[in-house]
């Protein structure tokens, strides 16, 4: 096995050295190239965190040496890595669609349904059509506040479960682990938009099947971020070091079969109906009835032929549940644990909870809009946390110019979220926790890929189209919580910020938290 590595390894590396030297001479001006790589894989062991530091923070060290674009090698690939709103900007504008692709790469092709989820896919027919029926039929604003009591119902019935346990608790104040709650919150209220599903995991066969659920999300996003020695060097597609594309395939059979069982349940109603001859319209539709009746063959064989009607609604549901579970709850758990390490800030919240909600009822989605501090607070921490501070990769499919330098196609791009965060030029004390900065020098910009000095949902044709979803999502649960919780950590202690990256970035640590009501029982269980 050892010799075999070895000849696959001294093969590549001559190719690898032959292919250079065959290359003509190109004397366009090129982004300077990072030291560092190391032979064969080049800077892959960057985006592993083998530095010990994330690889974004890596990566924005070497920002400040090379400057905000420079190129690193990903094995055989070429990359460029940005990190100033400036390139950002020129991305997202003038060269949109020449970077408005994805690269393949060995995790999308096992979990992304082998690039059919939208999320992976390269930028074309089946891309634009998967998005644009997402967009119009489950993210529009019309569909929006359609599904508005069912964020509202789904938060409510969440706070209730938490205050009957705070009422049972006698001896002190109850300990929740934030990240378990949020998580179940938001999976709950993607679930039944999605696929009309809600787990109250209140019995042992529930407990499982929610257990099983989060998991497989959980580790999709995880392995999203995983980079395997055969995407930097396709002859060693073979080699499994560390076992991850074993994990990877069995978490796609996870996946996929929660999937399925729900796609057959949804057609077995729409038969019992049509067989009952009710109306379709009498029936309140989720996304997979949506999928189902917009969608046929031959409607997606003109977008991309051979693709199975099943594969596509999948990988479409797929996409959303474990972007809008994962991303919004990664976002919540943040900006809960930025409070906790400034109560002052905290109190702030609560103050302007008070007065524009006041003690007497609970909060509702349409009091949102109102808490003009609160979204200051879910800015500031989108702004420091992202929830993908690297974005996903990007690929130029044309020869192009960015930032004076020549980029030839084929070439992988990275955008520095967490680096172009915190640029000096642009915010003031850039590394500190102050929301109030989006009262003033900052009240006019936006989170939604209009102000490309702030990108938490990345920009141009494929900026996140639940950005509105993950706002709103964001900013309801954080409310209702903290309206009717007092909240505290164990002994005061400051909550532990390292973090943990894969697609997404996670906090390492449990955020445990003790909770004592807030508002008066009687108005929770009105």
């Amino acid at each position: 096995m050892i010799h075999a590595i070895v000849v696959v390894i001294l093969i590549v590396s001559c190719y690898l050295y032959l292919t250079k030297r065959a290359a003509p001479r190109d004397d366009r001006r090129r982004p300077p190239m990072a030291d560092g790589g190391w032979p064969l894989i080049g800077h892959l062991h960057l985006l592993g965190g083998s530095s010990g530091k994330q690889p974004y923070v890596t990566l924005g060290n070497l920002a400040d040496k090379y400057g905000p674009i420079f190129s690193i090698r990903i094995g055989v690939h070429n990359a460029v890595v940005v990190s100033s709103w400036e390139l950002a900007r020129e991305c997202f504008t003038t060269l949109d669609v020449v970077v408005s692709s994805r690269p393949k790469f060995t995790a999308a092709k096992i979990l992304a349904h082998d690039y059919v989820n939208f999320g992976f896919a390269p930028y074309g027919d089946l891309w634009r059509e998967m998005r644009k029926i997402t967009t119009s039929e489950l993210l529009s604003t019309r569909r929006f506040e359609m599904l508005r009591r069912v964020r509202d119902s789904e938060v409510e019935a969440s706070v209730k479960e938490l205050y009957r346990k705070c009422a049972e608790k006698r001896d002190g104040d109850l300990m929740v682990e934030m990240k378990k709650w949020l998580g179940g919150l938001n999976l709950n209220v993607v679930l039944r938009m999605v696929a009309g599903k809600r787990y109250r995991a209140r019995s042992e066969d529930e407990e499982r099947e929610v257990r099983r659920i989060r998991r497989a999300f959980r580790e999709f996003f995880r392995l999203m971020g995983v980079v395997v020695i055969g995407d930097a060097i396709p002859g060693l597609g073979w080699l499994d070091l560390g076992g991850q594309v074993k994990e990877m395939k069995k978490t796609a059979k996870e996946m996929d079969e929660i999937v399925s069982e729900w796609l057959e349940e949804h057609r077995r109603r729409r038969r019992r109906d049509s067989d009952d001859h009710e109306s379709e319209n009498s029936i309140e539709q989720d996304f997979i009835d949506v999928l189902l009746s917009v969608l046929d063959s031959a409607h997606l064989n003109g977008c991309h032929r051979g693709c199975h009607l099943d594969t596509v609604i999948k990988a479409t549901c797929l996409m959303i549940i474990s972007a809008a579970t994962d991303t919004t709850t990664v976002t919540m758990t943040w900006t809960l644990s930025l409070l906790l390490n400034h109560r002052h800030i905290l109190k702030k919240v609560q103050d302007e909870l008070d007065e524009k909600v006041g003690k007497e009822r609970v909060v509702k989605e349409s009091d949102v809009n109102k808490l003009t501090y609160l979204e200051t607070v879910v800015k500031e921490s989108m702004r420091l946390y992202p929830a993908g501070p690297l974005s996903g990769p990007r690929e130029f499919t044309e020869d192009c110019s960015l930032g004076g330098y020549h980029i030839k196609a084929g070439t992988r791009m990275f955008l520095n979220l967490w680096k172009l965060h915190r640029d000096p030029r642009v915010w003031s004390d850039p590394m500190e926790f102050k929301p109030e900065r989006f009262l003033s020098a900052h009240k006019d910009v936006d989170v939604k890929g209009q102000h490309f000095e702030l990108l938490p949902f990345g920009g141009g044709r494929r900026v996140c189209p639940g950005a509105s979803f993950g706002l709103q999502m964001t900013k309801l649960a954080l409310a209702a919580f903290l309206h009717a919780f007092e909240v505290t950590t164990p002994s005061d202690a400051p909550v532990d910020m390292s973090a943990t990256f894969g697609l997404t970035i996670i906090k390492t640590t449990p955020l445990e938290v003790l909770v004592k009501r807030r508002l008066s029982p009687s108005l929770i269980f009105i």
